[in-house]
C-alpha cells in the first residue's frame, strides 16, 4: 500500500481528522483509514486531501499509473503465450 504522510501533514497544519473529513466531504473514519493505509482513496479524494494539505500527489499518481498499466497488460492477454 501507499506509504502516506497524511497524518504528519495534517498535524503540521493543525487540522484534526474531523476537520479534514468535513473539508473533503467524507467521514472522520475514512480519513483515519486512509492514514492507517487500510483504505486507498479514490483519485478524486486524494486530490481533495492534497489540496487542503497543500501537497502534491506524485507517489499516488505513480501507483495509479502502474496499476493501470498492469490492467492494460492483463487485458491484452500478454500472459497467454
Amino acid at each position: 500500500m501507499l506509504n502516506n504522510k497524511i497524518k504528519m501533514y495534517r498535524a503540521a497544519k493543525d487540522i484534526s481528522q474531523d476537520e479534514l473529513a468535513k473539508l473533503v466531504g467524507v467521514t472522520r473514519q475514512t480519513i483515519s483509514a486512509v492514514e492507517k493505509n487500510k483504505y486507498s482513496p479514490s483519485l478524486e479524494l486524494a486530490f481533495k486531501i492534497c489540496k487542503v494539505l497543500e501537497k502534491v500527489l506524485t507517489k499516488y499518481l505513480n501507483i495509479i499509473k502502474r496499476k493501470y498499466l498492469f490492467k492494460l497488460f492483463l487485458s491484452n492477454n500478454y500472459l497467454n503465450v
